[in-house]
Parts: C-alpha cells; structure tokens; sequence
C-alpha cells in the first residue's frame, strides 16, 4: 500500500489538482445523474459523465495557467450568485425578529425590527426619510 501511495504522489507531481470549480463539476454531475435517473434514454444517461470527465481532465492537467484562468472566470460568475444565496439565508434566518426595506430613492436594503409598529425609516446611505409598518 505504502508503494502505491508513493507511485500515485510521484505520478501527481505538476499536475493541477482540485480546486472549486472541479467540485462545482462533481456536483453537477451528481445533481445531472439523480435527474436522469426516470429516462430510459441511453444518451441522457450519459449526460451526468460531461461534468465528470471535465472535472478528471481538470485535476490531472498539467497546464495549471490555463486552469487558473478557468477558475478565476468561473469564481467571477459564481461569487454574485453565492452572495445572493447567503443574503437570502440570512434574510430567512431573521425574518422572525426583522423586517427588510428597500430604500425607495438609493434602493439600499435596511433591516428594521419586528413589531414596533408605524415607524419613520431613515436611509443611513442618502438619509431619505419614509414610513412603514413593522
């Protein structure tokens, strides 16, 4: 077993390795198998396989500039989604005890609490002043 280990370190030497978009590619590959799993499509079947040999090209590349290129596009398109995401959570996590407001002239969200009633909101970034109920 030891042998093996020290082949397969030796063998991985230069090559790229895993990074997030290659898990993001595991992910879609399993996300694409449960999908297809009701057709009986032998060519849909062989969709979730893209992601996966994309994935296993990626890890064992040994053109790391080129993946990091493609790691950085991909993290520019993913980072603005993953934002979105984690404000969503947080905006559910809070929805007992806060309220969240639009700013009707800068558009900048503000969190208020829950259950004060008629109350008169001042935007901190352009100081708009405006009524809601809590």
């Amino acid at each position: 077993m030891e042998h093996f280990k020290e082949r397969f370190t030796k063998w991985m030497q230069g090559r790229y390795g895993g990074d997030q978009l290659s898990l993001a590619l595991l992910i879609l590959c399993l996300i694409l198998m449960v999908f297809t799993l009701p057709f009986h499509s032998p060519l849909l079947r062989l969709l979730p396989l893209i992601p996966l040999v994309l994935c296993y090209f990626r890890i064992f590349s040994k053109n790391k500039y080129k993946r990091q290129q493609e790691l950085f596009k991909f993290i520019r398109f993913y980072t603005p989604i993953q934002k979105r995401i984690n404000l969503s959570l947080k905006h559910l996590k809070e929805r007992k005890t806060h309220r969240f407001f639009k700013c009707p002239k800068c558009k900048q969200t503000l969190r208020v609490p829950k259950g004060k009633g008629n109350i008169c909101i001042t935007c901190p970034k352009c100081h708009t002043d405006f009524r809601k109920h809590t």
